[in-house]
């Protein structure tokens, strides 16, 4: 299975459950995204099958946020690569043995080790095992974290630890998280939603976010 890069520096999390307004979406702006991350939301809503279907086209990150015993990591993550995903998102809290298990267990998936959440309550607790989160990434060599583009500081921060695993950070638009100063803070991807699903025209949100970037990367 291909890896996923982060040469644009976007991904698309299709939180969208209505079938026909999700695949335009898809169809629309696919092309122009690294990768599109597929939620419990539009799974729950869509079955499975749903991530075949986007991945016979796109690459598709399954945001599990895979966070149990090793056994039920492992089948987990079989099954969600079985069904074509070509990256998996990890909780570093149940222990090295549980994201290990993924990592054994995804074909080939890349496997993202959450390392802190983008939303205020993470300050209460998440904030506290993020270093020994990150660091378990780095002995791991997992294929990138999450860190919050809320908090630019803390991707600053996490990078001194990754080094060169990339990042990648939610937390722009209704967040509050700045696309810019995510990338320039060590931001590798941003993982963006409501700002382009739920924007009139998609396709102008995701060209705005990539001219974002750019300017963020320098280019």
């Amino acid at each position: 299975m291909k890896k996923i890069t982060f040469e644009r520096g976007l991904v698309l999390a299709l939180d969208e459950t209505e079938r026909r307004r999700a695949m335009d979406i898809v169809n629309s702006v696919g092309k122009y995204v690294d990768a599109i991350k597929l939620n419990w939301p539009i799974i729950l809503a869509q079955g499975p099958g749903i991530i075949t279907e986007i991945s016979n086209h796109f690459k598709v990150i399954c945001d599990f946020k895979i966070s149990d015993v090793p056994h039920t990591n492992s089948m987990i993550a079989s099954l969600a690569s079985k069904l074509g995903a070509s990256g998996l998102i990890v909780h570093g809290f149940p222990g090295k043995d549980s994201v290990e298990a993924c990592i054994n267990s995804a074909h080939g998936a890349s496997v993202y080790l959450v390392t802190e959440m983008s939303n205020p309550g993470a300050s209460e607790i998440n904030v506290e095992f993020a270093d020994r989160i990150a660091e378990m990434a780095v002995q791991l060599k997992v294929d990138g974290i999450v860190a919050p583009a809320t908090r630019p500081e803390r991707i600053k921060h996490l990078r001194g630890i990754v080094g060169k695993i990339p990042i990648l950070t939610p937390g722009v638009g209704p967040q509050g998280g700045s696309a810019k100063s995510a990338i320039r803070s060590g931001s590798d991807a941003l993982i963006v939603g409501r700002s382009i699903y739920e924007a009139k025209d998609p396709l102008e949100s995701v060209s705005n976010l990539l001219a974002e970037i750019r300017s963020g990367r320098g280019d």
